[in-house]
């Protein structure tokens, strides 16, 4: 046996169907979110930079109400699958259509807070209901 590494074969459909069976569907969830944001062009969250402009792509987990200075925010946290990313809206009690497990598209520049990706009012583009 030699110590060079064999050249990966692509996967076969049976092995892909073992590889699904034998995943969770956390795993599959996240594969499937990396995929979308791929073919949608958009970045992986988990490439994102500091201050870096960025359109991403992912699911809502979790959408909170919480005020920054006395100003109302709304918080919604999206995943893609690679890494997690707060989106926050300044002023805003409530947007029709932010809800958890939503999927959608946002724009805007990244910045780093308490170790944590940002955006703060982005442009954003809701996925229509049907692709969920």
């Amino acid at each position: 046996m030699s110590d060079v590494p064999s050249p990966q074969k692509p996967a076969g459909r049976f092995r892909r169907m073992l590889d699904r069976l034998s995943s969770s569907q956390e795993e599959i969830e996240s594969e499937e979110l990396r995929e979308d944001a791929a073919t949608a062009g958009c970045t992986r969250i988990g490439d994102c930079q500091d201050r870096q402009v960025v359109t991403v792509t992912g699911t809502l987990r979790t959408v909170t109400l919480r005020p920054r200075a006395g100003v109302p925010a709304l918080e919604a946290e999206l995943f893609d699958g690679s890494a997690a990313l707060d989106v926050v809206w300044l002023g805003r009690r409530s947007i029709v259509g932010i809800e958890p497990g939503r999927r959608l598209i946002a724009s805007g520049r990244v910045s780093m807070s308490q170790g944590r990706r940002v955006l703060f009012n982005p442009k954003y583009e809701l996925r229509p209901l049907g692709q969920e």
